[in-house]
């Protein structure tokens, strides 16, 4: 049988805690107590029930008095532990909202700095490098007009048009690499890279031509187009090793981006 708490050591406390006479930071510090140690929670129990029983045997007006301030020290306690509640919950609802916003910072820092998903479309478009077209003058107006047409569609983004005028030209009239060339090249900003190819391709082995190197390039830009990724790769090399090729600075850089990548091959 366990012994019965001697009272005596915690009796001055009790009886401090009962009336009342504590000082704030005693009270919390002796509920603390109160709610750690087993001795003083049994003294506090016994204490509780010999008052409880003095209510039943006391008559008299000074322990009545006595038993309701007891109560209201009762009343005081439950008070704290509220607040200390309370508290407890602040103190959750201050880290969730500390977790919270850690989390929505390492969101927005991903979103910032996450590197986006490749568009071979987008870096094809970003990376070619057109050809402005023969430049107008008044010997191509008067000599060559369907060419002069042809250039001026073309300059407009009127590719159909260009196309048109450039397949009307006489065969005599004008040099077999210049409409090979712009056929392939009118093809190519159309997105026709699998129509483009030929005529490019033709252009780009005719030695003799001042159009070969500037269809080279042409031509790998259509091969990526189309998805052809070894062909593409191996024909801007070869025209950024050239150092006579115009195209050279424009075929480094898609190289230099590592962006040839596979894209719709169906154009």
């Amino acid at each position: 049988m366990t012994p019965p708490v001697d009272l005596r050591p915690y009796l001055d406390e009790l009886e401090r805690f009962a009336d009342g006479q504590m000082t704030p930071i005693e009270q919390e510090a002796f509920e603390q107590r109160l709610e750690n140690d087993p001795g003083l929670q049994q003294a506090y129990e016994i204490y509780e029930q010999i008052t409880s029983d003095l209510r039943w045997v006391a008559g008299h007006e000074t322990l009545r008095h006595r038993l309701q301030g007891l109560d209201m020290r009762l009343d005081q306690r439950q008070e704290a532990l509220g607040r200390m509640h309370r508290r407890q919950r602040r103190q959750q609802r201050r880290w969730g909202a500390v977790a919270f916003g850690a989390v929505l910072a390492v969101l927005g820092l991903w979103l910032v700095f996450r590197t986006p998903p490749r568009d071979p479309q987008r870096d094809w478009i970003k990376y070619y490098v057109p050809d402005p077209g023969l430049s107008e003058s008044a010997s191509l107006s008067s000599h060559r007009p369907l060419l002069a047409e042809a250039m001026e569609q073309y300059r407009a983004g009127h590719y159909p048009a260009a196309l048109h005028a450039l397949r009307r030209m006489p065969t005599d009239n004008v040099g077999q690499d210049t409409v090979l060339y712009y056929n392939g090249v009118i093809l190519l900003r159309q997105d026709q890279a699998a129509a483009a190819r030929p005529f490019l391709k033709r252009v780009s082995q005719m030695s003799g031509s001042s159009l070969a190197n500037k269809a080279r390039y042409h031509l790998g830009m259509a091969y990526w187009m189309a998805g052809q990724i070894p062909e593409a790769r191996a024909a801007l090399r070869e025209v950024a090793s050239d150092s006579i090729n115009p195209y050279r600075k424009p075929a480094r850089q898609v190289l230099d981006a590592k962006v040839i990548i596979p894209q719709d091959s169906s154009r």
